[in-house]
């Protein structure tokens, strides 16, 4: 089992701060306000993220889902013209479209990629996040609603025309006339009781946010015998951000320095809003570091700073490119698969763990060569 890298789009901005606290402002209107040294999410500047990812020989990119940030579909097809190999795995909240559009959407999708799209199902555990795309379903109810969307995705996908009749859903004769060749990888996260046996029924790849070795292995072990009742096999993946540099004290002085512009009340703030989220993930997150700045290597060499101002992942993988390599190691052995990566700012980010980690990870055999960074190979004057 080899290791397969996937980088990060930042559709909400992008720069060497932590720009996520901004969407959890104390007053909405500030998050519209233009924020110094924050670069915008414009097609010119995603575009040189995707290059970079695809130049460095990550397999895909994550676009993220929300009120936030760009849209995935929109966006990511307009970057798909702009590389030629690298994959988009694209975050779509099932609740807030049609399950059989959204079929044909990523079948239209693979056709124009030529198969580069991959799915990330976000049922979504912010309640206000949902109320304003019109969703008003409760937090288990939103789970059993992805589990009966995504089995009329797979079913319309068939290519001949299904029928289903669930709480949430009433299809008949659904089709895709002309399926995706090849279907999408579906991804899926979800901590709580509602969300493993979906897991179990739908997923592909089950990700998890970046926790510490023991607590990942214990969502592993849950999913897989869930699957195993199911008579499935799930792969798994984690999602982290990384900051990884020639040393390891040049990483923790880049890792502390990102705390530098956050004052107290900004991560109160952001404290108060995410702790309203309904996700069991995110209290999961939250737990990690307690809102405190105290003790946020909470495990050897995985720092929880991010997840003071920014929802979702909040945990980065800080140290040398060794050390960075030996804590990717450690999750393969447990049985990660897939590492969904970022790092601020992206650009930059890429090129420092893909120049500096993805060459020690395919010398040890876990990533295959040929994904082990691109370009020209390096002209040495010769004398001559």
């Amino acid at each position: 089992m080899t290791v397969h890298l996937h980088w990060f789009l930042p559709t909400g901005g992008d720069g060497r701060t932590l720009v996520d606290r901004h969407a959890y402002a104390a007053n909405p209107v500030d998050r519209a306000r233009p924020v110094s040294g924050v670069r915008a999410p414009d097609i010119e500047y995603l575009a040189q993220i995707a290059k970079a990812a695809e130049q460095l020989g990550f397999e895909a990119v994550l676009t993220p889902t929300g009120t936030w940030c760009e849209d995935a579909w929109l966006t990511t097809v307009a970057l798909a013209q702009h590389t030629e190999r690298l994959k988009f795995l694209v975050a779509f909240r099932p609740g807030v479209i049609s399950p059989t559009l959204a079929a044909q959407m990523a079948a239209t999708y693979q056709r124009i990629t030529r198969g580069r799209l991959l799915l990330n199902v976000v049922t979504g555990g912010d309640s206000a996040e949902q109320r304003r795309f019109g969703d008003h379903l409760g937090h288990d109810q939103r789970y059993a609603r992805t589990d009966e969307f995504l089995s009329v995705v797979r079913g319309v996908w068939s290519g001949q025309p299904y029928d289903f009749d669930g709480v949430h859903y009433q299809v008949e004769g659904g089709l895709t006339a002309l399926p995706p060749d090849p279907l999408p990888e579906i991804f899926f996260g979800g901590s709580s009781a509602a969300a493993g046996p979906v897991a179990a029924r739908q997923a592909d790849v089950y990700l998890t946010w970046g926790e510490p070795p023991a607590q990942v292995k214990e969502k592993i072990d849950w999913i897989r015998g869930l699957a195993e009742r199911e008579g499935r096999t799930v792969r798994f993946g984690i999602r982290l951000h990384t900051i990884s540099r020639d040393s390891s004290a040049e990483a923790w002085s880049t890792a502390n320095r990102l705390l530098d512009d956050l004052d107290a009340d900004t991560i109160a703030a952001a404290q108060s809003a995410l702790g309203r989220s309904e996700s069991v993930g995110q209290q999961r997150m939250l737990a990690l570091h307690g809102g405190s700045r105290d003790a946020l290597e909470i495990s050897l060499n995985l720092w929880a700073g991010v997840g003071l101002v920014r929802g979702g992942a909040g945990t980065a993988l800080v140290g040398g490119h060794a050390e960075v390599a030996d804590r990717i190691e450690e999750y393969h052995a447990l049985g990660i698969e897939h590492f969904v990566l970022s790092g601020y700012p992206h650009l930059e980010e890429a090129y420092w763990f893909g120049e500096g980690v993805i060459p020690d990870l395919a010398a040890r055999g876990l990533l295959p060569r040929a994904r082990a960074g691109g370009g020209a190979p390096l002209l040495v004057a010769g004398g001559r």
